[in-house]
């Protein structure tokens, strides 16, 4: 059985920082992109950061230079560095593996930015 089971998140002052994590079980996601998505209150849930096997990453221009995504555990746990957070990286934070015949996610984690 599949399982994402996410870790971290709360709240955070302006400007603090944050560290989610991501434990996949079940299978081998080592040759698979793992990532982040978000969802703020009304609004679509978007792509926040996301790496592939071989360590490439790419990040949605609004946290570039400040979140950090990274890769261990053989490949099955995914982290997500926050930093200088703002307001409007309040979300809530899903985990994600894309397997290309199916995703799989996580049950989100909320990241409140208090002002």
């Amino acid at each position: 059985q599949v399982q994402l089971v996410e870790s971290g998140g709360g709240l955070v002052h302006t400007g603090g920082s944050g560290r989610l994590s991501c434990a996949a079980s079940g299978r081998d996601f080592s040759f698979y992109p793992m990532g982040w998505y978000r969802q703020a209150p009304g609004k679509r849930r978007e792509l926040v950061a996301i790496m592939t096997s071989d360590g490439s990453t790419n990040y949605t221009d609004s946290v570039k230079g400040r979140f950090t995504i990274s890769r261990d555990n053989g490949g099955n746990t995914v982290h997500l560095q926050m930093n200088r957070l703002l307001p409007e990286d309040t979300a809530v934070y899903y985990c994600y593996v894309d397997e290309k015949v199916a995703y799989w996610w996580g049950q989100g984690t909320q990241v409140t930015v208090s002002s």
